[in-house]
C-alpha cells in the first residue's frame, strides 16, 4: 500500500523563519517565501513561476511583463541572501534549513545532521586523533544568482574549495599521554556545547506569526482511503489519517501524472478503496456532517478503460439508510473530476459507530476519502471562502477557507486593501478571469449566498484608470442569471468600497452543487470572497 508523509518539520521551519523578525522591514521577502513554500506543500511546485510570483505574491498587475520588470529576480536574490545570513547566524542550529537554489524559485529543505556547535566540537576531537586515510577532499560551489540591475552588476560565480585536515602521523607511543588529556577536554567541550545547543533549540520562539491554519477540531475525522500508514496535511492545513476502520475491498492507485480537475489537492484522489467494502467508524454521540470524495480515473473519456455513463454504478448506505442509489460519478461530475457528496444529520448507531457500506451494481464501488465533521441538526456547516492562498479569520472570529472549488481565473494578492471598513483583509486579494465555483452542499436544503466584491483595478487613481463601465460581468447561480452586466465600481460607489450581492432560498442543482458562474462581458470578472449559509427551516 502507498504511504504519505506530512511536511510537519518543514512547515515548522517556515514558521520559525517568519517569526524570527528577519522580514520585519521586508514584506516582499515574507510574501515571496510564504508563497513558494505554500505552493510546495500543496504539491503545486509546477506553479512556482516568475509570472505567478509577481502577480499572486508581489501584487503586480495581470499585465506584468517579466522581460521588462525584474522584481521577482531581484526579490529572489534578496531572499536567498537573507536566508543565507539567517542560517549563518540565528538559525545555524536548526535541524532544517530552507534554500532557494540559484536560478530556481522552488524551495529546498535541507536536513542538517548536526548543528554547527556540535560539528566544531567534533572537529576538535578529529584533530586530536589521526584522520582516516580514506578522507576525501570536499568541493562546494557557491553559484549565487545576482539580479540584472545597475546597482548590482552581474558577477561570475565564485568557487570555494574546502579541504579537511590532512591525516597526521601517529606520535611515538611514549608521547601519547598528553593527547588523552586533550581528548578528555574535547569531549567535555562537546558535551557542554551539545547541552547548550539542545537548550537553545528547545526555546520557544520570541514571537509567533499566525499563519491562520484551518481550525482542526479534535472530533473531526478525515480518512485518506487506500493509504497504509502515515498522515497527510492538505493545502488547507487539515490532517488526513491513513486508511482504517474498513473491512473488505482492495486498494487501487491513480498515477500522479493523471490530473484531477476541480481540486487544488490532487493527493486526496490518488488512492482509493475499491470493490464491495464497509467502514465501521467510531463516533462520539452527536450530529455530524459527512463528506465522501470521489474521482473517476478508470472509466470515461481520457481514462484507461474508456466507457462513460453507466459503466460504473454503486450504492452507499449509512447505518442501513440509503445515501446514494445507482451512483454514477461520471454522470454526477464527469471523468477525472473531483466530486464531493455532502450529507447532514449523520449520527452513530446504537453501538457508537457509523457503518458505511459500499456495494457495486456495475463494476466495483470505490471511495477516495471520507470526512466527518461535528455539526448541528438540520444544517451543514457554513462555507466561507476568501480568494487567497491562506485562510483568514475575520473580526467575529469566523474562519474563511483559502480559495477552493474554483475553475478558471487566477488569484492575485495586493500589498494592502483599498477597503478600510468592515473586513479590509477580505478584499486584499481576488480571483479574476472567467470564473466558476462548483460548491458541494447537502440535499435537500435552502441556502443563503453572499458574494463579496470590490474594485481594485479600475477607477480614478487606480492602476487601470477609468471607472464606471470598464468592468462588467454576469452573475449566474446554477445557470440562472441573477445579475447582468454587473459593474463593481458602479454598484459600490467607487474604489475602496465593498459591494455585497446577497441571495436567499437558493437550492442545489440535481448533483448537489451550488454553481456560481461569473462570465465576463467587458474585461475580466473578479470576486474577493463568497459565503454559503444553510437557511433550511
Amino acid at each position: 500500500m502507498p504511504t504519505v508523509a506530512s511536511f510537519d518539520r518543514e512547515k515548522s521551519e517556515v514558521q520559525a523563519v517568519l517569526s524570527s523578525g528577519i522580514f520585519n522591514r521586508a514584506p516582499n521577502l515574507e510574501h515571496l517565501l510564504t508563497y513558494v513554500c505554500s505552493k510546495y506543500f500543496e504539491g503545486a511546485a509546477e506553479e512556482i513561476k516568475e509570472y505567478n510570483i509577481a502577480v499572486e505574491a508581489l501584487g503586480r498587475p495581470p499585465e506584468f511583463d517579466q522581460k521588462r520588470d525584474s522584481i521577482v529576480r531581484v526579490e529572489a536574490h534578496r531572499l536567498r541572501k537573507r536566508l543565507r545570513e539567517y542560517y549563518e547566524g540565528e538559525g545555524a542550529g536548526h535541524a532544517v534549513h530552507i534554500q532557494i537554489p540559484s536560478g530556481q524559485y522552488t524551495p529546498h529543505f535541507v536536513f542538517v545532521a548536526a548543528p554547527p556547535e556540535e560539528t566544531e566540537a567534533l572537529q576538535i576531537i578529529q584533530e586530536l586523533e589521526p584522520v582516516s586515510p580514506s578522507t576525501e577532499t570536499a568541493l562546494t560551489t557557491n553559484c549565487e544568482e545576482l539580479p540584472l540591475s545597475a546597482e548590482e552588476p552581474r558577477k561570475l560565480p565564485e568557487q570555494t574549495f574546502a579541504t579537511p585536515p590532512l591525516p597526521k602521523p601517529a606520535p611515538p607511543r611514549h608521547a601519547t599521554w598528553w593527547r588523552w588529556v586533550l581528548a578528555a577536554a574535547g569531549l567535555a567541550v562537546l558535551g557542554l556545547l551539545g547541552f547548550v545547543a539542545l537548550r537553545e533549540r528547545n526555546k520557544p520562539p520570541a514571537r509567533i506569526v499566525e499563519l491562520v491554519p484551518a481550525p482542526d477540531a479534535h472530533d473531526d475525522i478525515r480518512i485518506l482511503c487506500g493509504v497504509e500508514n502515515g498522515s497527510y496535511v492538505d493545502a488547507f492545513e487539515r490532517t488526513w489519517l491513513s486508511d482504517r476502520f474498513f473491512s473488505g475491498g482492495y486498494v487501487s492507485q491513480t498515477p500522479r501524472v493523471h490530473p484531477i480537475l476541480g481540486t487544488r489537492d490532487q493527493r486526496l484522489y490518488q488512492t482509493r478503496r475499491e470493490g464491495g467494502f464497509k467502514y465501521d467508524i467510531p463516533l462520539k454521540p452527536g450530529v455530524y456532517e459527512l463528506k465522501l470524495y470521489f474521482a473517476e480515473t478508470v472509466y470515461g473519456d481520457n481514462n484507461v478503460a474508456g466507457g462513460g455513463e453507466t459503466t460504473r454504478m454503486f450504492v452507499v448506505d449509512a447505518n442501513g439508510k440509503r445515501l446514494l442509489n445507482n451512483f454514477d460519478v461520471i454522470s454526477d461530475a464527469g471523468a477525472a473530476v473531483a466530486d464531493i457528496k455532502v450529507f447532514k444529520d449523520i449520527s452513530p448507531g446504537p453501538d457508537g459507530k457509523l457503518h458505511l457500506e459500499f456495494q457495486p451494481e456495475t463494476n466495483p464501488a470505490f471511495v477516495n476519502a471520507i470526512e466527518i465533521l461535528p455539526a448541528v441538526a438540520g444544517k451543514i456547516r457554513p462555507i466561507r471562502i476568501v480568494a487567497r492562498d491562506r485562510g483568514f479569520k475575520d473580526s467575529q472570529g469566523r474562519y474563511w477557507d483559502p480559495d477552493r472549488y474554483a475553475q478558471g481565473g487566477q488569484l492575485i494578492s495586493r500589498p494592502e486593501s483599498t477597503v478600510k471598513d468592515g473586513e479590509p483583509e477580505m478584499y486584499r486579494s481576488e480571483r479574476f478571469g472567467n470564473i466558476t465555483y462548483t460548491i458541494p452542499v447537502a440535499q435537500p436544503g435552502r441556502y443563503g449566498v453572499n458574494l463579496y466584491f470590490t474594485e481594485n483595478w479600475f477607477g480614478p487613481g487606480m492602476p487601470g484608470g477609468g471607472g464606471v463601465g470598464d468592468r462588467a460581468f454576469d452573475i449566474l447561480i446554477n445557470g440562472v442569471a441573477v445579475k447582468r452586466n454587473f459593474d463593481i465600481f458602479k454598484e459600490a460607489g467607487g474604489t475602496g468600497k465593498a459591494s455585497i450581492v446577497t441571495l436567499h432560498d437558493v437550492e442545489a442543482n440535481h448533483q448537489g452543487k451550488i454553481v456560481i458562474s461569473l462570465p465576463p462581458a467587458r474585461n475580466y470578472a473578479c470576486i474577493n470572497a463568497l459565503e454559503i449559509v444553510d437557511e433550511t427551516r
